[in-house]
């Protein structure tokens, strides 16, 4: 059984972005967890109303307890988990030899890492918004308008591949 845990924003993270890769890596045997800007035991509150218990405050995780390190996005992870104590998670854990991925907005906040730079990715756009695009080649990336990019670290562009996006998940840990 492989660990995962999943960083989400305490409020606005997008519901399908988590609970449809979760579901499909727990249906495959694996254990997850949820770390957040909430407090451990609280609830995070996703955009569209769904609900998940804290299980640990991600000041305080260490990448090398997991085998796989999901960020989420949605509304609230620019917010809540643009800052260097995600960067710094993102950085372990790519140190430590795990396994590192993201969805919709969150990619940027890997580009912002470093960790990006020279990889192919994907994130969150639209026809008004493209800034997406310009964070992650301003960090070194290469962008692909695909669903889900896998060049290492797995990225996704949002909810409508939440479903893919699980199932490279559960594949890379088979």
């Amino acid at each position: 059984m492989k660990k995962v845990l999943f960083i989400l924003a305490k409020e606005g993270f997008r519901d399908e972005e988590f609970f449809t890769p979760a579901e499909i890596l727990k249906n495959a045997g694996n254990q997850f967890f949820v770390a957040s800007d909430a407090p451990v035991g609280k609830t995070a509150e996703g955009a569209n109303g769904g609900d998940i218990k804290i299980d640990f405050d991600y000041k305080n995780i260490n990448p090398v307890d997991f085998d796989l390190i999901v960020f989420v996005g949605g509304p609230g992870a620019l917010k809540h988990l643009n800052n260097e104590i995600s960067y710094q998670i993102a950085r372990k854990t790519i140190e430590a030899g795990k396994k590192l991925a993201a969805i919709c907005i969150a990619p940027t906040i890997l580009a912002r890492a470093g960790v990006l730079k020279g990889k192919r990715a994907t994130a969150w756009t639209s026809a008004l918004n493209k800034k997406s695009i310009d964070i992650l080649k301003e960090n070194g990336a290469e962008y692909v308008d695909k669903p889900v990019v896998e060049d290492e670290i797995i990225t996704a562009n949002g909810p409508e591949s939440a479903e893919e996006f699980g199932n490279v998940l559960k594949k890379i840990l088979e």
